[in-house]
């Protein structure tokens, strides 16, 4: 996996609202793979803090655990993404 691929990744699993269902889709990335991923790349601290807002009830990383109210994967206000890839305009 290229650097910028992993840091998309990186960046993908700390937003709340990004289920671990789209990073699958876009990166064929298991929850457990991303689990690894950031263990491996994060500080420990960075780590645990992230696995810790994950459990919470904050974060909506399961689409089981999500309300059916929310049918995206990004706020309204970001710019298109299509399969990673940043749309023009």
């Amino acid at each position: 996996m290229e650097r910028i691929d992993i840091d998309r990744v990186i960046e993908m699993a700390w937003e709340d609202r990004t289920p671990f269902e789209a990073i699958n889709f876009q990166f064929s990335l298991t929850e457990a793979d991303t689990i690894k991923l950031m263990r491996t790349e994060l500080k420990r601290k960075s780590f645990n803090l992230w696995r810790k807002r994950v459990n919470s009830g904050v974060s909506q990383k399961h689409l089981i655990k999500r309300s059916t109210d929310i049918k995206r994967f990004k706020c309204s206000r970001q710019k298109s993404i299509s399969m990673n890839k940043i749309s023009k305009r």
